[in-house]
């Protein structure tokens, strides 16, 4: 159903693609939109080892939430930061697709717990992250991506 990667010889293992979605902190999630536009948007998300699943937090209202209660197959797209070898000019880069399936959580609980570890992503201020959650809790959904295909490959712009 999936198609395999034209330039095989790129291609890096899964290992290699969960690093990628654990470590870095945003990537573009991508939705079926209004009028059957695509629409993708800059998203924070959490992968959790222990389902295998990416989780991001979001409004209770809007057009991503339209149209995922119209279409819940997506795609999400995240890159790392590269590299460059000594003396090359090239950014070396590695690039993860998820395609998937989106559920739209609005459980309090979930909501808590997947904010919570989505956030110490970015500070250990705990005081800030629980006042945070407890004011904007009842205006939280929380998005989990079942992923169905994971391919990722490292690039290199020259």
């Amino acid at each position: 159903m999936f198609r395999e990667l034209a330039r095989k010889n790129k291609q890096i293992s899964m290992e290699e693609c969960i690093a990628v979605l654990k470590g870095e902190t945003r990537g573009v999630l991508s939705v079926l939109g209004d009028g059957d536009y695509p629409y993708g948007m800059p998203m924070n998300h959490f992968y959790n080892e222990e389902d295998g699943k990416i989780y991001f937090h979001c409004g209770a209202f809007g057009h991503r939430l339209d149209a995922l209660k119209k279409h819940d197959k997506v795609s999400f797209c995240v890159f790392d930061q590269g590299y460059r070898n000594e003396g090359e000019w090239a950014l070396n880069v590695k690039s993860i697709i998820v395609f998937g399936r989106m559920e739209i959580i609005d459980d309090p609980e979930v909501i808590t717990d997947i904010s919570t570890r989505l956030s110490y992503k970015f500070t250990n201020d705990d005081e800030y992250i629980k006042k945070e959650i407890e004011e904007n809790l009842h205006i939280t959904r929380i998005l989990a991506l079942t992923p169905e295909h994971i391919c990722g490959k490292l690039v290199n712009e020259s």
